[in-house]
């Protein structure tokens, strides 16, 4: 009597005894394209070596330079490891109407002021409601800030003669220092058009008279020039200046008059340069002994899955500085280091659950490959709500938060968004190929079974997963085709309904 063959799903209440006599499945090993998985492998390690030479390593084309990505010339360095100076401001009057709004038309105007006199870098805050800092990094003297911010207030034009006030700051519109041909250095203002109106009154009955600036409630005059001519138009020039920096100099005092509030100095201190300097070597020294302690970490204890990992990290590194020195409103702080090493620790943080995912499969009866697919697909959701949590967190540090909270939340932000990329992408890409070279021995990913599959191969499903991978892509394909069949059959009731009428 012929022997009938069957096959019995394993119930999960089987006992160990039954499920050690079972026969081992015997893989069915699907060839790899291993010559291709080799050079995409290769061309990801090119592609990585040419990452880290244009990241760290400094070059000259020719007459041209290039900085590297990690270089003070690339990366905008801030105020605690460049040096520089701060000014902290208070509003003196918060009982004005509007006063929220103004303080923002303040801030934005120091912001400008700073801007025009060559300060790019500056960073201007808000602290609180009635306060403003302003940072400037990288100057050598930081007495000239001072003295061209000063101390911000009211601004007033008055006639020597009459002792009256012609316009205030409120009437100016811009100042600027400038050259003219005939007169040298000069400040050119524009006033709005009331102004324009009284000062053409004013300069029209009073040619040769003298007509004094004053600031605040100083009687001592800034500026005293002499009204040569009748200004009409609202654009006046005041000449006499020694330096294009005086002139420069009291365009800004013009200017802090013009501010919506009036605002007091309540602090001011400059920082050296020499902490930011020691602070920054320090912060590199850590973060690369962290990071190379990490990679072994990982290569130890999940080997080749660590591997994949470790280039994978490699990869973020390089693409994480390249956003830090291409994005123009990061500037790097101590509390931005700090946010960069946080952010790689989540990356480290995202791959471990996945590997964890994958043992986990490995464990429960699939095989390697099988493993690899259904632990990075059970692990995004997880990983995606911790990233996600922190990405609102940052958002709203940056939208509340002032100075070095803010430069914390952009550095973690962009470094938990470039982590979501590698871990989930290409740390993906990277083991899929390691698994396409091995995917029978277990051992290479630090792998291994439960008591109750033990005696199954590392590969022993694999046959079945590429088939179930097989159809879910022809179902995709069948799918696009479907929707363009659909897409192209509407295209032509709409030619043929067009036609018709």
């Amino acid at each position: 009597m012929d022997e009938k063959n069957s096959l019995t799903e394993i119930e999960s209440g089987e006992s160990k005894s039954s499920a050690k006599s079972r026969t081992a499945a015997q893989p069915t090993r699907k060839a790899v394209k291993k010559k291709s998985t080799i050079v995409k492998l290769v061309l990801i390690g090119v592609a990585l070596v040419i990452g880290m030479i244009f990241a760290f390593v400094p070059m000259q084309f020719g007459l041209k330079n290039y900085n590297p990505f990690l270089s003070a010339e690339s990366i905008s360095l801030g105020l605690d490891l460049k040096g520089g100076v701060y000014a902290v401001y208070q509003a003196t009057n918060t009982d004005t109407d509007d006063f929220d709004t103004k303080m923002e038309g303040t801030r934005s105007a120091l912001s400008s002021m700073l801007a025009d006199q060559g300060y790019t870098e500056a960073t201007i805050v808000r602290e609180g409601s009635d306060r403003i800092r302003v940072e400037v990094p990288d100057v050598d003297d930081p007495q000239s800030i001072l003295d061209i911010i000063g101390e911000p207030t009211t601004v007033k034009f008055v006639l020597d003669s009459t002792n009256e006030t012609v316009i205030t700051g409120d009437n100016v519109v811009s100042a600027e220092a400038g050259v003219d041909q005939s007169s040298g250095y000069v400040v050119r203002l524009v006033l709005d058009s009331e102004g324009r109106k009284k000062f053409a009154d004013a300069t029209a009955n009073h040619i040769n008279e003298t007509m004094n600036i004053y600031l605040g409630t100083s009687t001592t005059a800034v500026s005293s020039p002499t009204i040569n001519s009748a200004i009409p138009n609202g654009e006046a020039i005041i000449t006499g200046f020694a330096s294009y920096e005086e002139a420069q100099q009291r365009a800004g005092q013009i200017l802090s008059g013009t501010f919506d509030v009036a605002l007091e100095l309540k602090e001011c201190k400059s920082i050296s340069a020499t902490l930011g300097e020691d602070a920054m070597l320090y912060g590199l020294i850590a973060g690369l002994v962290g990071f190379v302690l990490v990679i072994a970490f990982l290569c130890v204890v999940y080997r080749l899955l660590g591997v994949a990992a470790s280039f994978a990290l490699l990869i973020y590194v390089v693409i994480y500085l390249f956003f830090l020195a291409a994005l123009p409103w990061v500037q790097l702080t101590l509390p931005g280091i700090a946010g960069i090493l946080l952010s790689i620790g989540m990356a480290v943080d995202a791959n471990i659950i996945i590997f964890e995912r994958i043992k986990d499969e490995y464990r429960g009866g699939k095989s390697i490959m099988a493993a690899y697919h259904a632990g990075f697909k059970k692990a995004l959701f997880a990983i995606l709500d911790s990233n996600v949590t922190t990405v609102i967190a940052c958002i709203l540090l940056m939208l509340l938060g002032t100075g070095s909270v803010s430069g914390f939340a952009l550095t973690l932000l962009v470094g938990v968004i470039i982590s979501l990329f590698t871990a989930l992408v290409v740390s993906r890409a990277i083991l899929k190929y390691f698994i396409n070279l091995n995917s029978y021995n277990a051992k290479l990913y630090n792998l291994k079974r439960g008591k109750l599959y033990e005696n199954l191969e590392a590969d022993a499903t694999d046959a079945d997963i590429l088939a179930e991978m097989e159809r879910e892509r022809q179902a995709k394909e069948e799918s696009k085709q479907e929707k363009e069949r659909a897409k192209a059959e509407r295209r032509a009731q709409n030619n043929k309904g067009g036609e018709t009428a």
